[in-house]
């Protein structure tokens, strides 16, 4: 199968370098998919699990993919993200804890709106790393 090169970036640094046969991850728009030879394309990451799946390997690398852009151009596919963590390094116990901690403030009825709307946005990030981990634990 044919390969692309493949690199993934984040405030936090780089994740990949590589060549790959697929990445698959949320667009803001929905699941998108790409593989060699895939036209020039631009869109906004979504929150949700990126799949890269290594050249000459049957390894899928699963992570925690939020927001920022993925580029597809005929040098490399880029994914700038947001926030960016391989499910290996995900803490568990600490995503449980902010998902718990953001469902208390939703919940709340002296909370502001301010303060809902951030928990809104941490609650979505809690639930993904925990999809993420849950999946990557159960193989």
């Amino acid at each position: 199968m044919s390969s692309f090169h493949l690199k993934i970036v984040s405030l936090d640094g780089l994740f990949f370098d590589g060549e790959a046969r697929q990445v698959s991850l949320r667009s803001i728009d929905g699941e998108v998919s790409i593989l060699a030879g895939h036209i020039p394309y631009v869109t906004a990451i979504g929150a949700g699990e990126c799949r890269v799946y290594v050249e000459d390997s049957d390894q899928i690398r699963r992570a925690a993919c939020i927001g920022g852009l993925l580029t597809v151009t005929k040098e490399q596919v880029l994914i700038a993200a947001t926030t960016f963590e391989w499910a290996e390094n995900i803490d568990y116990d600490r995503a449980k804890v902010a998902q718990t901690q953001a469902e208390d403030i939703l919940s709340s009825d002296s909370a502001s709106e301010h303060k809902k709307e951030v928990a809104k946005n941490k609650l979505i990030r809690a639930n993904t790393r925990l999809k993420v981990v849950e999946k990557y634990k159960s193989r």
